[in-house]
């Protein structure tokens, strides 16, 4: 019983990496400046960048659970700030728990919101 419980614990993530996804046209994303309070939503195509005030975001690529895009998505941004020489997030966010791959800015906050699999269609 105890070999068997073993056995589970570790093809768990083996599981979990095996999940389909599917591959997003374009991402919604949201900023926030904490100065001003202003937000705005940003909706990216791959490969297309805006800039938000200091910020300039680029959407490398977005995708979600195969045949559920409005769930979990997850997208690769590089995201810069003008006055810096290295870009201030590079990585993975999710849009299910923004906190848990977040850009640590002191005036700016930015999280997904879903994919979007149409162009100017957010799913």
């Amino acid at each position: 019983m105890r070999l068997l419980a073993v056995l589970l614990l570790l093809a768990a993530p083996a599981w979990a990496q095996d999940q389909r996804t599917g591959e997003g046209t374009g991402a919604l994303l949201r900023w926030l400046d904490k100065m001003s309070g202003e937000t705005a939503d940003v909706e990216l195509q791959r490969g297309q960048s805006a800039v938000s005030g200091h910020l300039t975001i680029e959407l490398d690529e977005c995708r979600f659970p195969a045949g559920d895009p409005a769930s979990d998505a997850y997208a690769h941004l590089t995201i810069r700030d003008s006055r810096a020489a290295e870009p201030v997030f590079d990585g993975w966010m999710i849009a299910s728990s923004p906190a848990l791959s977040a850009l640590d800015h002191p005036r700016y906050d930015v999280w997904l919101l879903r994919c979007t699999t149409e162009a100017g269609s957010a799913q």
